[in-house]
């Protein structure tokens, strides 16, 4: 049998730290400790008169070593050559096992570099969008006949300019490919595609993002904005999903603070969403003398689903909804005006809801109840054809849904389920097949194409 310090001394030059603790038992560790106090006394030749060790060899033992002390010393001596002798031969049992507990560790170090390294790069090639064109009455932003509208005077005018149709969303590299069938779909179905500019929000790879997107779109006209993620972190929640707890999910408090003040108004989307009209109607909608914003609204759904027994039971926070209606409405799809929103501080007021929710579990959904808390029951209202949300399923188990009765104009994949990820593993609801024709990724198939 091995001695327990062997084994220690092997298995900590062979294993990671980690794995000795699922290896090792405290008894044997405890065994360890023992064992190591005493190394001279088991091993090493000493006088049998030694005060270190006499205690503890048995007297019978100590009267033979008195009768021939050098032949102790000779036999401790082959003991331990023997014992090193075996030693160095480790049984093939204890190797196996070493094995079987470094391939987890190396699958574990393996996976977690590539997750980092994943993080700095587009999981994805994407194929080149066509380029679409104003049609003859469309209204003019700038010479859409240039072909240089890189310039930083060109990008200032057209992002001024009232005719312009300014689009806000965020990017990441997780949900780039279905921010890239987004904005095809946005430009494919406008009337006037050259008019549309295009804010992007990103916390990290802006400059792999932004090549991305020039080289999926290399007319659009787009400006990258970065979001830094301490804004937010230290008044994140965690929610029923980790997807909602991104801060990234957040940057739509903080347009009004992102894009130049020129920018009036502006429509956020979603990334995981395809329209399938033209979205200068949707920018168009009359937002009246003192709405903030406008989206659909679910007036029929149970909103009292949407924050805790908490907020309910206590009359300060209840009150909130007393003198409005209170109606859902998803962040996914909404027109914002910019103006009104910076001249009422409406960041710092979803930001003052988010405390209480820090201090007082008062809702479970990331970024949705603090909009609902500022803004249910005073928001325009916008047709619901504008926002058939859900088709991603709810956020535990993303199963297939039905469209809501109705018109169509964007289709949006909201909760667990995402087209792109079920058409990849062959599992697709019927609805993903509306949004697999909006897919850029570059696949084997279409390097020819």
């Amino acid at each position: 049998m091995y001695h327990p310090s062997y084994i220690l001394d092997f298995a900590s030059q062979t294993l990671h730290p980690i794995q000795l603790l699922f290896l090792f038992s405290p008894h044997f560790l405890i065994n360890i400790f023992i064992t190591r106090r005493r190394p001279k006394a088991c091993l090493k030749p000493h006088s049998p008169h030694s005060p270190i060790i006499s205690h503890l060899i048995d007297p019978k033992i100590q009267t033979q070593l008195r009768v021939s002390h050098s032949h102790a010393i000779f036999h401790s001596q082959k003991i331990n050559k023997t014992m090193q002798s075996r030693l160095t031969k480790p049984k093939t049992l204890l190797l196996f096992f070493a094995g079987l507990l470094l391939l987890p560790c190396s699958c574990l170090c393996s996976s977690t570099t590539n997750k980092a390294k994943n993080a700095t790069i587009i999981p994805h090639q994407f194929k080149e969008a066509p380029q679409f064109y104003n049609s003859p009455d469309c209204p003019s932003v700038m010479d859409t006949d240039s072909d240089d509208t890189n310039t930083d005077t060109d990008t200032d005018t057209y992002i001024c300019s009232e005719e312009a149709v300014h689009v806000a969303m965020t990017l990441d590299t997780t949900y780039i490919r279905g921010s890239m069938a987004a904005i095809l779909s946005v430009l494919q179905h406008s009337s006037c595609p050259q008019n549309i500019f295009f804010h992007f929000v990103c916390s990290s790879n802006a400059s792999l993002l932004r090549a991305a997107i020039s080289n999926s779109f290399p007319y659009l006209k787009f400006h990258l904005y970065h979001f830094d993620n301490a804004t937010v972190s230290g008044l994140i929640s965690t929610s029923i999903r980790s997807a909602l707890d991104c801060p990234l999910n957040y940057a739509r408090s903080y347009l009004a603070n992102l894009l130049p003040l020129c920018v009036r108004r502006v429509v956020y989307l979603d990334s995981d969403l395809i329209l399938v009209d033209d979205i200068a109607k949707l920018a168009a909608t009359p937002l009246g003398q003192t709405a903030v914003l406008a989206a659909p609204q679910y007036c029929n759904a149970n909103f009292t689903a949407y924050f805790t027994q908490t907020f309910w039971s206590n009359p300060s926070l209840s009150l909130t909804f007393a003198n409005r209606e209170p109606c859902y409405f998803n962040t996914g799809v909404m027109v914002i005006d910019l103006d009104r929103w910076r001249h009422g501080d409406y960041t710092r007021k979803i930001e003052e809801w988010m405390e209480v929710q820090k201090r007082t579990r008062i809702y479970e959904l990331g970024s949705l109840p603090p909009f609902l808390l500022v803004f249910a029951g005073n928001i325009a209202t916008v047709d619901h054809r504008w926002n058939q949300h859900g088709l991603g399923g709810d956020n535990f188990r993303g199963l297939c849904r039905d469209l809501h009765p109705g018109p169509v104009s964007l289709l949006h994949w909201s909760g667990k389920g995402k087209p792109w990820v079920r058409l990849d593993a062959n599992r697709p609801c019927p609805l993903d097949a509306l949004w697999a024709p909006y897919d850029l990724l570059l696949t084997p198939f279409s390097l020819d194409s």
